[in-house]
């Protein structure tokens, strides 16, 4: 894997010239201006602080970009790792925060390890888009208190949203209008100009410039740190051994949203450049990112797409560009720092509301929904409830789970034809040869023969009782369980019984080698495999089966 790393490094900076720096400083500012708002919304509706979602901007952006699996993932906070990290530090504090963080690390790295980069593309497309519009809801119930400048009780979003009805809702209006401004200003602004200057840094810029000229009584972001290392953070000697079976649940919902979000996003991008991502390498990648973020202070890390494409599209040629991404925002955080802790709270929950609409698949879910496909819309529905009500990880175990469940349903489903054997739709009819299409039928089976349609098996053999020969043309089955080729043998041997013999046509490899095992190949003999009905009718032997197949 070092190998291999360090070949795509030498490919990656091959022939790199002071305009590929350039193109990298220049796609890196781009970045750390979208990144820079968003790092600290998403600070603050971690449950943490504004300042820790800035130093997991910087550390994380910079570590894993160096280490990743292709040039162009750009790591931090993000909305989906916030809505998980809300509960965990409500439950759990900060303290839990770092230790489940730095778990997840752990078991990212032996992800990678141990080459599991592949698991993600066995979660259906559906389950995916019902998490993802699950967390955004998640995230705008969990931006309501500081947008509209009042306070809840309660661990999940779900419970704080009932407590306003039980305690009463008396809203800040003049956070309402800051949260409103901000909101309306990202819609509005013209998507030409968000590619030059991003809408949220503009909008926040603005409500920050205007609670400090008008001196407004919101509630804010509080003290920027000047330094990478803040007061609140892991240490060696602060963890706890005896909390460790308590966050054992957190931390793998951190590593599975890790590792979803991660591939996800590289997926995304390498299909926008052409270059696929190391997989592998970027879940190592993201676990040595999240073991030493909470050594500074900073909450769990992942690859976003919004960010990533921003690299991509604004010119970024190598990681270098996630490297000055990094660099740009700990500038800023040194040199802005008075005046960020003075942004509003109720903007960055505005910033937060915007994308959390954003967030959701919108293409995706019209094109389900628009061509009522009722599986897949019910993967979508379920999969987001339980995002809403539980969590990641029992969300996306709900989700594989009933989609399992409906492939095996749809698998169930077996279609079978009869058709009488017609010299006329031969090639060539004078080659017929008449003892095998004597009293014949030909017996069209499609889809998966398994254990939920061995009934559909065994009703074939009424229907071609009577018959002296009999083809089943197989070119439609992929696949053939143990009780499929039970129930194919007992039908083999009842008609046969009968003095009806038995020719099998179009058997792929897969299933001829379960047919071979099952005791199906040698009940009928070698000589009954053709590899199409019309071949069976006009050749008197079969070719040899294994040259065949090669």
């Amino acid at each position: 894997m070092i190998g291999k790393y360090v070949k795509d490094l030498r490919s990656e900076f091959r022939g790199y010239n002071a305009k590929g720096l350039v193109s990298d400083l220049m796609a890196g500012l781009t970045v750390a201006a979208v990144a820079l708002p968003l790092a600290l919304a998403f600070g603050v509706s971690s449950g943490a602080t504004a300042a820790s979602g800035l130093l997991t901007a910087i550390v994380a952006g910079c570590f894993i970009a160096l280490l990743g699996g292709a040039f162009y993932q750009i790591s931090g906070p993000t909305g989906a790792m916030a809505a998980i990290l809300a509960s965990v530090a409500a439950q759990y504090g900060m303290d839990g925060v770092f230790q489940a963080t730095l778990m997840a690390g752990v078991l990212l790295v032996i992800a990678g390890v141990f080459k599991l980069g592949r698991l993600t593309a066995f979660i259906p497309m559906p389950v995916i888009t019902g998490f993802t519009s699950g967390i955004a809801v998640i995230i705008a119930l969990g931006q309501i208190d500081n947008f509209f400048g009042v306070s809840s009780s309660g661990g999940s979003a779900v419970e704080k949203l009932a407590s306003y009805f039980t305690q009463g809702f008396s809203p800040d209006w003049v956070s309402v209008i800051i949260g409103l401004f901000v909101a309306l200003f990202m819609v509005l602004f013209p998507p030409k100009w968000n590619s030059v200057v991003p809408a949220s840094l503009i909008a926040i810029v603005l409500a920050t410039g205007a609670c400090i000229a008008l001196d407004l009584q919101v509630a804010q972001v509080g003290a920027i740190p000047s330094s990478l290392l803040l007061d609140q953070r892991l240490s060696l000697g602060n963890i706890s051994l005896s909390s460790v079976n308590g966050l054992i649940t957190p931390a793998v919902s951190i590593a599975a949203l890790g590792m979803v979000e991660s591939l996800l996003c590289g997926a995304s991008a390498g299909r926008m450049t052409g270059v696929k991502l190391d997989n592998d390498r970027e879940l190592i990648a993201q676990g040595v990112g999240n073991i030493l973020v909470p050594f500074f202070g900073g909450i769990p890390a992942t690859a976003a797409i919004a960010r990533t494409s921003v690299a991509i599209k604004s010119g970024a040629r190598t990681r270098l560009a996630g490297v000055f991404h990094a660099l740009f925002l700990l500038i800023s955080m040194l040199a802005l720092g008075p005046v960020m802790s003075r942004i509003p709270l109720s903007a960055l929950a505005g910033v937060l509301m915007v994308t959390a609409w954003r967030m959701n698949e919108w293409k995706t879910i019209r094109y389900m929904f628009s061509r009522k496909f009722s599986g897949a819309i019910l993967k979508f529905l379920v999969t987001m409830a339980a995002t809403i009500l539980f969590d990641l990880t029992v969300a996306i175990l709900i989700g594989v789970v009933l989609a399992l469940v409906l492939l095996a349903a749809r698998q169930a489903g077996l279609e079978v034809n009869y058709d009488e054997v017609s010299a006329n739709r031969l090639h060539s009819p004078g080659s017929l040869l008449a003892h095998r299409a004597e009293n014949a039928c030909v017996v069209y089976i499609a889809g998966s023969i398994i254990f939920a349609n061995t009934q559909q098996i065994e009703a074939v053999g009424p229907r071609t009782a009577g018959r002296r020969n009999v083809f089943f043309s197989l070119r439609g089955v992929s696949y053939l369980d143990i009780s499929g080729a039970q129930a194919l043998l007992d039908l083999i041997r009842r008609l046969q019984s009968q003095g009806t013999q038995v020719f099998f046509c179009g058997v792929s490899s897969g299933v001829r080698q379960v047919m071979d095992r099952s005791g199906i190949a040698r009940q009928v003999g070698e000589e009954a495999f053709f590899w199409s009905v019309e071949q069976a009718l006009t050749q008197e032997r079969a070719a040899d089966f294994a040259g065949a197949k090669q």
